[in-house]
This record gives structure tokens, sequence and C-alpha cells, in this order.
């Protein structure tokens, strides 16, 4: 899989640096690049790309600015010399963001996020597909490997996963009911209000309590009846 990119910045030493980061990975084919927003924008009217690097900080039109305004998004990594930016990126979804001086080993690992989420996409729908999602959390797109998920806590506006391999929960910006919509169907179940739990992580229930390796979480009243009838 090769993923055609443009890189757009209005330092040109910037640009050096992403073009001889770029040149580095034989997967990424750099199309074109730009020292202005509105260049890039009015080339991206017209030319489809897989991947934008894209500096935030520009005089004519921010990055944000940029991006917000596609109606078709590619993969985006922001990248710029101000880490005030990133929570702006975080709503637009940004693959990762990447701040300046930038090293070959932090863009080798934003790169290799953009491959294994182009892959991800690409299989959609496939058996392969099912093994993992993506959420974004901390400013960057986070792969979450399915058979690691124990439980899902909802917060308002937000969810924590609780992981096998992870000892800190990721908090992404979704409701419960809409990362369910995105986890296979009949592998995670509903139990309260708050909680959903991995079917395969459950360790017992009794006394309107389900006990996992971790945790012990409670059933809530309208989750009753459907938690018996899937323990039988």
């Amino acid at each position: 899989m090769q993923l055609k990119c443009i890189a757009i910045d209005d330092e040109p030493l910037a640009i050096e640096i992403l073009k001889r980061h770029i040149s580095e990975f034989p997967d990424l084919k750099l199309v074109q690049t730009f020292e202005d927003a509105i260049s890039g924008a009015e080339f991206l009217k017209h030319q489809k790309v897989d991947l934008i690097f894209i500096d935030i900080d520009m005089p004519d039109i921010t990055g944000i600015d940029l991006v917000r305004s596609l109606t078709t998004k590619p993969m985006v990594i922001f990248t710029t010399a101000y880490k005030k930016f990133a929570f702006e990126g975080f709503e637009l979804e940004a693959l990762d963001y990447l701040l300046k001086p930038i090293s070959i080993e932090r863009f080798s690992a934003a790169v290799n996020k953009a491959l294994d989420y182009a892959k991800y996409k690409n299989t959609e729908g496939k058996e392969e597909a099912d093994a993992s999602i993506y959420v974004h959390s901390e400013y960057r797109m986070i792969k979450i490997d399915l058979k690691e998920i124990q439980y899902i806590e909802s917060m308002q506006d937000y969810v924590k996963i609780y992981l096998s391999n992870i000892e800190r929960p990721v908090l992404t910006l979704m409701s419960l009911k809409g990362i369910l919509e995105k986890l296979p169907t009949g592998d995670f179940v509903r139990i309260h209000r708050s909680y959903a739990v991995a079917k395969k992580q459950v360790i017992s229930i009794h006394n309107r309590k389900v006990k996992l390796k971790t945790a012990e979480l409670p059933v809530g009243n309208n989750y009753a009846d459907f938690i018996k009838e899937w323990s039988k």
C-alpha cells in the first residue's frame, strides 16, 4: 500500500525536512508541496490524496481552517511549533500531531499509524477489520485491539475504555451508544446505563454484579432481564 501525500507549510525549511523524512518511506508518495494554505486548498479541490502533512499556524489560512473546510477529508497529520493548538486538532480527528522540530523517530511513528489506519479502513466490513477499532484520544488516533477490551464506562460526553494490556483507561469523546455501534454485535453487552462489558472477559454474574478480572460492575434495573437471558 502506497499513500499519496502532500505537505503544506509556509516555512521552506520545514517543507525540506518533511520532504527528507517522507523520502525515507517507500510507502509514501509525495505528490506536491505548498508554502501557502490557499494553494494547497485549491489543489485539494481537484486532486485526491490519502494523507496531508499540514502546519497549523500559517498567515493566510490556518491549517485547522483549511482542514475544516474540506468536503472530503483525507488523513491529516498536523505539524506545529505550538502545543496550544492540540485541542483544535483533536476536534478535527487528526491522525496525529507532530511538534517541531520533528524527529525521524516521531515522524516514523505517525506514518506507521497512518499506514495501519489506511489498512483498517480498507478492510472495514471484513473479518480482519473486526480485530480492532480506532478512537481519538490525547490529540491523536489510537488503535484499540478488541480482544484487550475489558469494559467501557460512560462519562457523559466521554467514555473510558479499560484494557487488559494498558493500566490507564483510554478516554475518548464518544457516547457509550456510539462506541457500541462500532463494536462487533454480540461480543459486547450493555449491563448498566454507565457500563458495557466484553462477554469474553466476564468471570461470573451473581447478585446483580458482573465480575471481571479487574473490576466488579453493577447490573442496572433496566438490564437485569437481558443479563439473565444472556447468562443462561
